[in-house]
């Protein structure tokens, strides 16, 4: 398992955490966000576009005037500069976590610069997800762990990217892993993680889910 950086420590220890309550952590972008459908926005200002052939956006940008590839090397922070604040949220997320909020303790794990820790946090907010955001870099198994290690109940983990969940399969086993994936073209796109323990990419799906298992517990 890897260290957890100080600037990601720091942002752990300032969680109030019931060790009583299951926990459900859970990704932002393009699992309670639809991150690509703002990319695809951003894109089109910059005169490119994304062939959506493969998950990911490394290789896939495209120049509109040529159809080439390019590169942009500066994607994805230009991105959170500039549209953090403008992302959809999914469709049901809001709705489920709010119900699920009864029963369990939510945080927000989500890989984005730091300097957007603020704007992310106004937009989930704006959304009706008013969660503690801890803004993370890297895999995400170290953290999860922490954070789990924290709770005696259930612990659940959704992300949308096959080595953050399969990360935390592998630093936090006894972690509920559920790959999830907002975007309908992308659900095409890739399979469920080696890591996960369910494959589920529908908000009303989701709450079914994690509620039998916690309701099993009890």
């Amino acid at each position: 398992m890897s260290e957890i950086a100080p600037e990601i420590i720091s942002q752990l220890e300032a969680l109030s955490l019931d060790a009583a309550r299951p926990l459900i952590i859970t990704d932002a972008d393009e699992v309670l966000l639809k991150f690509m459908e703002r990319v695809e926005v951003y894109l089109e200002s910059q005169g490119l576009w994304i062939d959506l052939q493969n998950f990911g956006l490394s290789n896939n940008i495209k120049s509109r005037e040529t159809n080439e590839p390019v590169q942009v090397p500066t994607l994805i922070d230009d991105f959170f500069a500039a549209e953090t604040r403008h992302i959809e949220a999914a469709d049901g997320a809001a709705e489920t976590l709010a119900a699920l909020a009864e029963h369990a303790q939510i945080i927000v794990l989500t890989n984005l610069p730091a300097d957007h820790k603020q704007a992310r946090i106004d937009n989930l907010k704006g959304h009706g997800m008013d969660y503690p955001v801890v803004v993370n870099s890297g895999l995400k198994g170290a953290p999860v762990k922490w954070l789990a290690d924290k709770v005696d109940g259930p612990v659940f983990f959704l992300d949308d990217i096959p080595h953050n969940i399969n990360s935390v399969a592998e630093d936090a086993p006894h972690v509920h892993c559920i790959h999830f994936i907002a975007d309908p073209r992308l659900q095409k796109l890739i399979g469920k993680a080696d890591g996960a323990t369910a494959r589920i990419d529908v908000w009303v799906e989701v709450h079914d889910w994690i509620t039998r298992k916690i309701n099993a517990h009890r």
